[in-house]
């Protein structure tokens, strides 16, 4: 797709200085641009670079005045804020690809399942019974929907995505390729032989709206009731959510987190990455904790923040780094005041 330089000024509130007709078909950074690509300059320190671009446009600032002669190709686009812009462009962008609507010859829809308006269901997506897929979802190939699961209004679900049966997605949530919702919860009960009998997940999954679920990341159906991603949770890439654990509003989670059974996450948490967290505990509102750390009881002062494996208040943490980092220089002060001691001589 291709844009010139006034179409982009006219979505942004911009202007153009140069060539409104220039056309664009491609983004791309500013120290990296080729002819027919848009970049932009926010950051002083990539100025210089601004004059030696291929790019065709670029977004600058209103008050941008070059120091010296520009590439004679480049038009500039003028507004407030070059980052705000260039980011509303991306999400425009975004918005323009998923533009698809219709149903693959290959797609495959149960008689009793209905599909809204708009929607676009790609090559081989499967619909099985009973399911509805509300007005204006893309489904992209490969993807698998359950018996009697929702697909909410304005979704995005991408290759290979597979909700499985009596999930439940809400409306305008993103869930990117190779996500399975709705797997079977990791739940065995041990018997007198020392083997492990299957114990039925037959809860479900429900994704509130706004939802964004990363690459390959799994979530587990509830053993009974729900495993629950509230409004507005962003979750990263390979996760691992278990049954029946429930994640508060607006909390963000990062990739090769895992989470086990029943625990309770509240809203606006921030979780890095590689983090561990046990079952059945409970995290209070705008809980911070650092990546690779490890959770193994409730935190219930809000707006913590912890670190470490076992994590603990992110101050002490550091303190108590800082002492194991000397320990080597404290076991030679150890062991030099034991000789000392042993041999009096030592000191003299």
């Amino acid at each position: 797709m291709e844009f010139s330089a006034g179409q982009i000024a006219g979505i942004l509130g911009g202007e153009v200085t140069g060539n409104e007709g220039a056309m664009v078909s491609k983004l791309s950074k500013i120290e990296e641009g080729t002819p027919e690509s848009l970049t932009f300059l926010a950051n002083p320190k990539y100025a210089p670079f601004i004059y030696e671009t291929l790019a065709s446009v670029a977004i600058v600032s209103q008050d941008f005045i070059p120091e010296q002669d520009l590439p004679s190709g480049l038009t500039l686009i003028k507004v407030a804020d070059p980052y705000a812009s260039f980011a509303k462009l991306l999400d425009y962008y975004n918005t323009y690809r998923h533009q698809k609507s219709g149903i693959m010859p290959s797609a495959f829809v149960a008689e009793s399942s209905t599909v809204g308006e708009d929607v676009y269901l790609g090559h081989h997506v499967v619909i099985e019974e009973r399911c509805s897929v509300g007005k204006g979802s893309k489904l992209y190939s490969g993807v698998y929907i359950g018996d009697d699961a929702v697909i909410g209004e304005g979704c995005v679900l991408h290759p290979g995505v597979k909700i499985l049966a009596g999930s439940v997605i809400g409306n305008h949530c993103t869930v990117h390729a190779g996500v399975i919702i709705g797997g079977d919860g990791f739940g065995f009960a041990p018997n007198s032989e020392n083997q492990y009998n299957k114990v039925a997940q037959i809860g479900n999954v429900i994704l509130e709206d706004h939802v964004e679920i990363g690459a390959n990341t799994t979530i587990d159906r509830a053993t009974l009731g729900s495993t629950i991603i509230r409004k507005g949770a962003k979750i990263d890439n390979l996760i691992q959510i278990a049954h029946n654990v429930e994640i508060g509003e607006n909390t963000v989670i990062a990739a090769q987190t895992g989470i086990a059974g029943s625990t309770k996450i509240g809203k606006n948490c921030m979780i890095g990455g590689q983090v561990g967290i046990v079952g059945h505990i409970k995290i209070a509102d705008g809980v911070k904790i650092a990546a690779q750390s490890g959770v193994s009881s409730s935190i219930i002062k809000e707006d913590s923040i912890i670190q470490g494996s076992p994590a603990f208040d992110i101050k002490q943490f550091k303190m108590s780094y800082i002492t194991f980092r000397k320990l080597p220089q404290l076991n030679d002060r150890v062991a030099q005041l034991e000789k000392s001691a042993q041999d009096p001589s030592q000191d003299q």
